[in-house]
């Protein structure tokens, strides 16, 4: 049996958004865990694990020297800010549900 563990128990994330794209940055606490995350929090991942909430393509962009990842969700906040009346029109709770998201130590 392989040892699970979540996004969270090695990483910190960060959101933002621009109209109906949503951009979370995630990064480990401690480097040696950034091969894990890299190898596992893949662009297809994130979008196969929300296929109702992203409704469009996801880009990720690995930041190496800085040790983590950045998603560029497209067509995930119903219009964005200005148009939805979604209530987390921000997308910070995508941070959120990608941190949640479970990993296999070994």
């Amino acid at each position: 049996m392989s040892a699970r563990l979540r996004v969270h128990d090695i990483a910190h994330a960060r959101a933002g958004d621009k109209g109906d794209i949503s951009n979370i940055s995630v990064w480990v606490y401690d480097p040696k865990d950034y091969p894990l995350l890299k190898k596992q929090l893949t662009a297809e991942r994130v979008k196969a694990a929300f296929p109702r909430l992203i409704r469009g393509e996801v880009l990720r962009y690995e930041l190496d020297r800085l040790h983590g990842v950045n998603f560029v969700l497209h067509d995930t906040l119903e219009g964005g800010v200005n148009r939805s009346m979604n209530l987390d029109s921000h997308g910070k709770s995508f941070s959120y549900l990608i941190l949640g998201l479970e990993l296999d130590a070994d």
